[in-house]
């Protein structure tokens, strides 16, 4: 299975990415989103407290990254970066899906 890290490389690659905690607040709020990923070492908490709860309250897939400065790599940013949603995965959606239902086990 891939990580995370990688699912969100190959989404970005192939499909559609929001980056940033504002781009990923509104695209859970319109439903567009299929994954979210946010970084547990952000500080303050606060910034992305709220993104789990919204997720849950949207019944869209949300995952924890460790670091936000390997999100940031990851989605293609030269700065770290605290969160990020999946719109199209592009040719990962195999690998969106599979990633999924490895999260509802």
């Amino acid at each position: 299975m891939v990580s995370v890290y990688e699912l969100v490389e190959k989404a970005r690659k192939t499909g559609k990415v929001e980056k940033g905690t504002n781009e990923v607040t509104k695209a859970i709020e319109r439903g567009t989103a299929k994954l979210v990923v946010y970084a547990t070492d952000v500080e303050p908490k606060e910034v992305v407290q709220h993104i789990p709860i919204l997720c849950k309250e949207k019944s869209i897939a949300c995952a924890e990254a460790d670091k936000k400065e390997k999100l940031g790599i990851s989605v293609g940013l030269g700065v770290k970066c605290a969160s990020v949603a999946i719109i199209n995965a592009g040719d990962a959606e195999k690998d969106l899906e599979s990633f999924i239902k490895s999260m509802k086990k």
